[in-house]
């Protein structure tokens, strides 16, 4: 079987060994992986990353609790990287209101300045949503034009409703090592509810690990198996339809993964 891990964060201290990693890693059959830029010098990193590793690739971003040192004209920089062979997004962007001191209209114009970039590069976007679901759900709604290169809400958290809306919209949605535990109710549902071509998997490493792994830091692209497994049990099918189906998914969205 052939898995991929459309979102994790493989830059950083955490991974002391990115060559034993990358072979720990295809041994368990993840063969492709997406590593996420969350800021100006990640964006960077990731793509030195992404340029280093077969199979690895990239996306480019200023994620929305991340813009401390944002300036508008910093778009044009991620432009360039959103520009080289191995970046399939515009990401991670998006809301987040989980801390006291958001600046959310600063967020909010972040985001759409991003969306519109990525609608004139003609990229899909991956978007991280905590704590913001009325906002978000409004700015998707009113953007839609902008999202027709498509959509991924990340580790979704809002509810099986907004789900469903966003998938007729044209969404794809993205679970992690979270969805794996029996008190995930939520995602465990949303998982369910949703159609099978809609869905992907990721690990958000190094956080977030599955129920076997829990307590375990750093998480890595190894859970994906375990995840995918996971989803196909909550649909009903078999594991190796499972991950021929999310595979088949992920090239779909992200269009210069090859």
């Amino acid at each position: 079987m052939r898995f991929i891990d459309v979102h994790c964060h493989l830059d950083g201290r955490h991974f002391e060994d990115l060559d034993e990693l990358f072979i720990r890693q295809r041994a368990c059959g993840v063969e492709k992986v997406i590593t996420c830029g969350v800021d100006l010098p990640t964006s960077v990193a990731v793509k030195e990353i992404a340029e280093r590793y077969e199979g690895c690739y990239f996306t480019a971003g200023f994620h929305p609790t991340e813009l401390r040192d944002y300036k508008e004209a910093d778009l044009e920089k991620i432009a360039e990287l959103a520009r080289h062979e191995k970046c399939v997004a515009i990401g991670e962007i998006g809301l987040d209101y989980h801390y006291p001191d958001t600046d959310k209209l600063l967020q909010r114009e972040a985001f759409i300045a991003q969306l519109k970039l990525a609608d004139k590069l003609a990229l899909p976007v991956e978007i991280h949503s905590r704590n913001s679901a009325e906002d978000m759900f409004g700015i998707l709604k009113d953007n839609l034009s902008l999202l027709k290169n498509g959509f991924l809400l990340h580790c979704y958290s809002h509810s099986v409703e907004m789900a469903t809306e966003l998938e007729k919209a044209g969404a794809y949605f993205s679970f992690g090592g979270t969805s794996t535990y029996s008190g995930s109710k939520k995602a465990r549902r949303c998982i369910s509810v949703l159609g099978l071509t809609r869905l992907l998997t990721e690990t958000d490493s190094p956080y977030m690990p599955p129920s076997s792994r829990a307590g375990q830091f750093p998480n890595t692209p190894e859970s994906i198996p375990e995840i995918a497994a996971n989803i196909a049990e909550l649909h009903g099918v078999g594991a190796e339809e499972c991950a021929d189906i999310i595979w088949t998914n992920a090239h779909t969205l992200f269009k210069k993964l090859n």
